[in-house]
């Protein structure tokens, strides 16, 4: 069961009105959430530390805008949707510079905090002339699927930017104060779905966008299986890291034991950041209770609240303790749209026992970057998040992190072995 998921259906298959509505949303969104950013960190000039999981706000505040540029009013195929050649020829820019400042293609991660930016007004001035010239093409755009792809495409695009400069305001202790991506409690009992053995039809097909890995639709035969009802909460995941857990071997795999070491190295850090070594990000054990991090604030911990911000490797362990498993991305699939009734998502992203892969005959889409170069090194999650915009919810949807990222928020359900 999750309240937004028909708004995930909906925005698939949206025509030009209420995209249009969609994308304003989706830029008031963004100018909102750098907008905390510039106020937290004007000390600093907006400065962020370098780091492999987060990229400088203001670079991400140019990048959205370049990216609806360059596949819509810079782009001579648009109207060909999913078929285009992404190679086509395209026209200039607003900024001359700009495919040179926020092609995260070309532009290596670790130079976007050397570039030669524009300043937060100008940039936001080039943002509101550049999502003008979105929505006079939109005007002009006929209502089927193939001619609004990348319509939808450059919506869900900055929908994901958002989510991660949500995650990235968690890292850096800014908070944002939108009752929207706030955690929520855990009402229910965590509960087993009991399926039985049977054929599943894994993927997507039918009218409406697709993001290409979703593609190729096709028959796997699924064992019976017994998944939770919805995610574990803190008081489900904690008594393994009271109990020892974390320094336990037996119940990490051999990434995990990698993992876990590399936490103890950097023991300092994590002081620093009021954190014991092996206990999950943003939570210590203080006089004998858990606090739990939320922005800039130490807060008593709900333990009602799902579990969060957990690498994969945490989710495994806890499972070998425990005796159960991780769902498969099939089973997970399987029970969210045959048991909506009684499968509960949408608090956490969740983290599977599935190796991020392409399905039977993937076919790359014009964004060439968006999932063949993270084929075999990622995982998969399902699902969504708290800070995840309620368009982005969809029960066919397929997330995908490297193991150890503990920075989105992420955590898991199980299954009986």
């Amino acid at each position: 069961m999750n309240p937004h998921s028909d708004v995930g259906i909906t925005i698939r298959l949206a025509k030009r009105a209420a995209l249009a509505q969609a994308l304003r949303d989706s830029r008031a969104d963004t100018l909102a959430t750098f907008a905390r950013f510039e106020a937290a960190l004007a000390a600093t000039h907006g400065v962020v530390p370098q780091s492999s999981q987060w990229n400088p706000p203001l670079w991400e505040l140019g990048h959205v805008g370049w990216f609806q540029e360059v596949w819509l009013a810079r782009f001579s195929q648009v109207h060909l949707g999913a078929a285009a050649n992404p190679s086509a020829e395209r026209g200039t820019p607003l900024r001359p510079d700009a495919d040179a400042l926020y092609d995260s293609s070309l532009v290596a991660h670790g130079s976007r905090w050397q570039l030669p930016l524009p300043d937060a007004k100008t940039t936001r001035t080039e943002l509101a002339t550049q999502l003008q010239h979105t929505l006079a093409l939109l005007q002009d755009t006929p209502d089927d699927d193939t001619a609004l792809y990348f319509m939808r495409l450059v919506l869900l695009h900055e929908d994901m930017h958002h989510e991660a400069a949500l995650y990235t305001a968690q890292a850096l202790g800014i908070d944002v104060d939108d009752a929207r991506w706030v955690p929520q409690q855990l009402h229910s009992s965590r509960q087993p779905i009991v399926q039985g053995s049977g054929l599943w039809r894994l993927g997507r097909e039918g009218p409406g966008f697709a993001f290409d890995n979703e593609l190729g639709a096709h028959t796997v035969m699924l064992g019976a299986a017994a998944i939770d009802s919805r995610v574990l909460s803190w008081a489900e995941y904690l008594p393994f890291v009271l109990a020892g857990g974390y320094a336990q071997p037996q119940w990490w795999s051999e990434p995990g034991r990698v993992w876990l070491a590399e936490q103890g190295q950097n023991h300092g850090r994590q002081r620093a950041q009021q954190r014991a070594p092996h206990s999950p990000r943003y939570l210590r054990y203080e006089q004998g209770r858990w606090q739990r991090q939320q922005g800039s604030q130490w807060l008593t911990l709900d333990m009602s609240l799902p579990a969060c911000h957990l690498t994969l490797h945490e989710a495994q362990a806890w499972c070998a303790w425990a005796g159960r498993r991780l769902p498969l991305e099939a089973e997970w699939e399987r029970a969210a749209l045959t048991q909506a009734d009684l499968f509960e998502w949408g608090a956490v992203w969740e983290w599977t026992a599935s190796t991020f892969a392409p399905y039977p005959g993937f076919a790359p889409h014009p964004y060439r970057d968006y999932s063949a170069p993270w084929f075999g090194t990622h995982q998969v999650l399902r699902g969504a998040s708290v800070m995840t915009q309620a368009r982005m919810h969809n029960a066919r949807y397929r997330n995908y992190f490297t193991p150890e990222r503990n920075d989105i928020c992420a955590g898991f359900r199980s299954c009986a072995l």
